[in-house]
């Protein structure tokens, strides 16, 4: 969750080690020997291979990332969130960065091991950093958590391709309740520090978690659980003996009455008694040490040096930009009246919405496809490098929908097994407006997340934190600038459908406004609300969900157009110092061939290229 105006230390730290390598501490007078080819192949051989001796200790630390990854081991268990699991994960960071910084040297590494280096390094510091903060967050809210992340986890992630990977979804049950028990020691530690979610956010989740223990085994009614439902149906189609199924299906309900009914009821009890301590303060203001907290947050969101009143008038003035845009927009259409009455026009209007039934959402749910094969055929007119993963459109499960976001991407698996899915929530067909599809198509699909994430996994020699890296800036900068660059192609040929692009990028520019209203400038939960109604034509339902995002994750929704616009602004200065030579797939290999990368060192590379081509 997540400056002041002074560059913080580490910055400072970063910026010095990025444009200088480690000085050499013989006298000036003495002759080094010429560092050889040979040389700098071991050494940055040796760095990388050390990289994935750290990333495999992580993994095997993480029974989650490698289902995640496509590795079936330790698929029987959960990960470890004790506070002791995290003092243990700061004390090897610091034994990392001492072993980075004393046995290392720089001019020994090739260029791609110099940056994963300079990034391990930035990134390492940063996490020993940001420790202090290690409270200030709320692992059960109506985004995400433990909660709602374990079934989500075994419905999407756990697969059951053998009796044994049965067997381990079914010990996964069984360690629910120890794994709740350290969810619920951490909230109990965050209320003693004086950490609460505000009031408005209870009922929201304990809701979500009475949803989970709903059906069959946890009551008498005639539909199944969610999770039994999702077992028991990965488990017959492995065409198993009948006893043997029926025997994993028994042990699968015993460990959800035993297990995860007591998980969740030990749970939704703690959060009625914190929801009637908590108030209604909405910014992260109110956490112990909330101004730097909140400053923190945003450095390391839109890894820039921007502080929270330069990231608000920004807001404002892209804002002013993007309505005058759609003024021209509304003035083509022939609407007569005011910016805020077409608003309403887009928002009232039968002609820009799917109806409310199966059949509406089975259009939206094939247009949606459609607009993602089209795309498809055109990728060759942007980029040099394509992704082998494919990509798949699926509407959201009916356990999450009510408290998901509108749309989202999940990556694929690293080996191939799982393409990436862009999600589309189906709950309330209206905040899934026709005229705003094409756009979070672009921006979950392609050439968004999907280009931008697929890519970066399957990126050779480097390292694999390099390779599952996110900076929020650079990928969800890539990801609205991604709606944008099919205007430049011919799309949105219709001008509603334009007009959508435009507003989901206003919706952004309010983001900047609203997140530092809430968490610099005391605004409330309400406040922020007015803002956008009085600013955009989104539907209210999907306003209140994104200023309830905002407070339970500081800084992350300025990401968009911090990030947008300094990919633009470095393909603009490309451009002009290029001219004729300017290519846009080379551009974007650029951006998209060295992974995840914060925006000083995206704009470093993209001079780089720009001097080899000059």
């Amino acid at each position: 969750m997540k400056t002041s105006s002074c560059i913080s230390l580490i910055s400072v730290v970063f910026l010095l080690s990025f444009f200088s390598c480690k000085k050499n501490n013989a006298s000036s007078n003495t002759i080094e020997p010429e560092i050889t080819p040979e040389q700098i192949a071991q050494s940055s051989t040796e760095l990388n291979n050390w990289f994935q001796e750290q990333f495999e200790i992580e993994k095997e630390l993480s029974p989650m990332l490698c289902t995640y990854l496509g590795d079936k081991k330790n698929n029987d268990k959960w990960n470890d969130i004790s506070q002791q699991a995290k003092d243990e994960a700061l004390l090897r960071n610091k034994k990392r960065l001492q072993y980075l910084k004393d046995s290392i040297s720089t001019e020994t590494l090739n260029k791609a091991t110099l940056l994963s280096y300079r990034l391990a390094i930035q990134q390492t510091e940063n996490d020993i950093s940001d420790d202090q903060y290690r409270l200030h967050n709320y692992p059960v809210n109506q985004m995400f958590g433990m909660h709602s992340r374990v079934p989500s986890f075994l419905i999407n992630m756990h697969l059951i391709d053998s009796k044994k990977d049965a067997e381990a979804y079914v010990s996964r049950l069984k360690g629910v309740e120890k794994l709740f028990d350290q969810l619920i020691t951490g909230l109990e530690i965050r209320e003693k520090s004086g950490i609460l979610p505000p009031k408005f956010i209870f009922p929201k989740v304990i809701d979500a978690c009475k949803n989970i223990i709903k059906g069959k085994p946890f009551d008498t009614s005639n539909n199944e659980s969610t999770l039994l439902a999702d077992f028991s149906k990965k488990v017959k189609t492995l065409k198993l003996p009948e006893k043997e199924e029926s025997t994993l299906i028994e042990m699968a309900n015993k460990s959800l009455l035993n297990s995860v009914k007591p998980a969740y009821s030990k749970l939704i009890a703690v959060l009625e008694t914190q929801e009637t301590k908590a108030n209604t303060d909405a910014g992260a203001w109110k956490l112990p040490n909330g101004e730097a907290f909140y400053n923190n947050a945003l450095a390391r969101t839109t890894t820039t040096n921007m502080t929270a009143n330069d990231i608000h008038e920004l807001g404002l003035k892209e804002v002013a930009r993007i309505q005058s845009e759609m003024k021209a927009i509304k003035e083509k259409v022939k609407f007569e009246g005011d910016l805020n009455s077409f608003f309403k026009f887009m928002q009232d209007s039968k002609q820009f919405y799917y109806a409310d039934s199966d059949k509406g959402r089975e259009e939206y749910m094939e247009k949606a496809v459609h607009i993602i094969d089209s795309m498809k055929s055109r990728l060759d007119d942007l980029f040099l490098t394509k992704p082998k993963a494919d990509i798949k459109v699926k509407q959201v499960e009916a356990f999450r929908e009510k408290t998901a976001g509108l749309a989202f991407y999940q990556q694929p698996a690293m080996d191939g097994s799982r393409p990436g899915i862009y999600y589309a929530n189906m709950y309330k067909i209206k905040s899934m407006s026709k005229f705003e599809m094409e756009a979070l198509a672009y921006h979950e699909g392609i050439p968004g997340h999907h280009m931008q994430i697929a890519i970066a996994q399957e990126l050779k020699d480097i390292p694999m934190f390099r390779k599952l890296g996110r900076y929020t800036a650079y990928t969800e900068g890539w990801g609205l600038y991604s709606e944008f660059i099919p205007k430049e192609m011919g799309f949105y040929n219709d001008p509603y459908s334009d007009f959508g692009r435009l507003s989901m990028e206003l919706f952004r520019a309010c983001r900047l406004v609203v997140d530092t209203g809430i968490h610099a400038k005391k605004w409330t939960r309400e406040e922020g609300i007015k803002y956008y109604i009085d600013n955009t034509p989104t539907e209210e339902f999907d306003i209140i969900k994104m200023v309830e995002r905002h407070v339970v994750m500081p800084s992350q929704a300025t990401a968009y157009k911090i990030g947008m616009n300094k990919i633009l602004e470095l393909r603009e200065n490309a451009k002009k110092q290029l001219g004729d030579k300017f290519d846009i797939r080379e551009y974007h290999d650029v951006v998209l061939t060295n992974g995840a990368v914060p925006l000083n060192v995206l704009e470093k590379l993209v001079d780089e290229w720009i001097a080899t081509k000059a």
